[in-house]
């Protein structure tokens, strides 16, 4: 019978990993911030510094031709199936030190714990090369290859110095033409887990260390153009106007007023131009982001039908006339009812109290879970912040993450 890991106080297990972190955030293309966008310099010294902590942990490191850094725990049993730990180290402009690298540092420091402890199963750590879209203007680049969806498009995008993804790859010592071969989840992976810090203020709410992800939610992406007339502002009465800003402002409002109106339903208005643009025209015309979001998706799609049926009651009013054009959407993704019944099992062995949430971000875990049973553990976010310099995490909450790895990695059964 294995034994439990047990809740442990504060040690330096967690310090260690959060040192880690800021020691790889101090690698960077900019000088003063951490900016480590896919492929660059940065990249190669952060491979560099992972891989000496790799193999101080007694496991070898490559790296596939998606630029992922792989190292591989084996089992005692060649024919064992493969359980995935990942998450990115790649980072937004400017970034903080653990978005993504504090998934790697800690699954890392979990191997490192059960050194001499048999598995029945592999264990292969991923640091995906690109999670972002910073570089490219697409995210999951490399959680793309890993599932096979890695496209001719995609390998023809473009950097704002005309550099193709393929050339970028070319340019690191890798080869496009190999991904298939060496970027591939093995055929045996039956399991796979994310770690990664929220990116929001609900557990700090709640006064929580951990959550459980159910599902990475929907998205919809909407470019809105509200179209009327410019006039001189001095001349033309109000009740002759034709004001595009003032239909897309009583819009907005109805926004924020119905999504309010919904527990699990966020929706955004997040770019507004206005044009001509100057103080003494009425506006003739406007352009509008609209992003909704929401666990399911019929309810998100019911979400936009009536925003967009909003935007053009508003315009109506005002002889304003309303064209919406789809940019992007992205279907709900669940995680695995099972692991994550199995994770929140983990935590509680470990001693700590875990809830249920939505991620309301993107993830690579997103684009793994279609082919491989995924699992995704949130860990808070101190004043909520991400993607900023002063993004940190507390020792306490490291310390309940990795001991809830260590029980879900202890306990898990491929088989069951």
């Amino acid at each position: 019978m294995i034994k439990a890991v047990s809740a442990a106080p504060t040690t330096t297990r967690a310090a260690k990993i959060i040192s880690r972190c800021r020691e790889l955030a101090g690698i960077s293309d900019t000088p003063g911030e951490t900016s480590r966008l896919f492929l660059t310099p940065a990249t190669r010294d952060a491979h560099t510094l992972l891989t000496w902590w790799m193999r101080q942990t007694g496991l070898e490191a490559r790296t596939d031709d998606s630029g992922s850094l792989r190292a591989l725990r084996r089992s005692a049993s060649p024919d064992a199936p493969t359980l995935l730990l990942f998450s990115h180290i790649d980072t937004v402009p400017d970034a903080g030190a653990f978005d993504g690298p504090l998934g790697v540092i800690l699954a890392l420091a979990a191997i490192e714990e059960l050194h001499n402890t048999p598995l029945p199963f592999h264990i292969e750590l991923i640091a995906f090369a690109e999670e972002e879209g910073a570089r490219f203007g697409f995210p999951f680049l490399s959680s793309l290859a890993a599932t096979g969806q890695l496209t001719p498009e995609h390998l023809a995008r473009t950097d704002i110095e005309g550099i193709s993804v393929a050339q970028a790859i070319r340019d690191f010592g890798l080869n496009p033409d190999r991904i298939a071969e060496t970027c591939l989840l093995p055929a045996n992976t039956f399991a796979a887990l994310e770690v990664h810090i929220e990116q929001g203020p609900v557990l700090e709410a709640d006064d929580a260390s951990l959550a459980v992800v159910e599902a990475i939610v929907g998205q919809s992406r909407f470019q809105l153009t509200f179209e009327g007339h410019a006039n001189h502002a001095g001349t033309t009465p109000m009740s002759l106007r034709h004001d595009a800003l003032v239909a897309a402002a009583q819009w907005i409002v109805e926004v924020e007023r119905y999504a309010s109106s919904y527990t699990q339903l966020v929706a955004t208005v997040g770019h507004v131009d206005a044009f001509p643009g100057a103080s003494n025209i009425v506006p003739g015309k406007v352009h509008a982001t609209l992003d909704v979001r929401h666990p399911r998706d019929e309810s998100r799609h019911a979400a936009v039908a009536h925003l967009l049926t909003k935007a053009e009651s508003a315009g109506g009013l005002r002889g304003v006339t309303v064209h919406a054009r789809l940019q992007s959407e992205q279907k709900a993704v669940p995680m695995d009812h099972a692991l994550v019944q199995h994770l929140h099992q983990a935590a509680g062995r470990a001693g700590f109290a875990t809830r249920s949430m939505f991620s309301g971000a993107g993830h690579d875990a997103m684009i793994l879970a279609p082919h491989v049973p995924t699992a995704m553990l949130f860990v808070r976010s101190p004043g909520g912040l991400s993607h900023h310099p002063n993004e940190t995490v507390r020792e306490e909450d490291v310390e309940a993450a990795l001991d809830t790895v260590l029980n879900f990695l202890l306990h898990l059964h491929p088989h069951a």
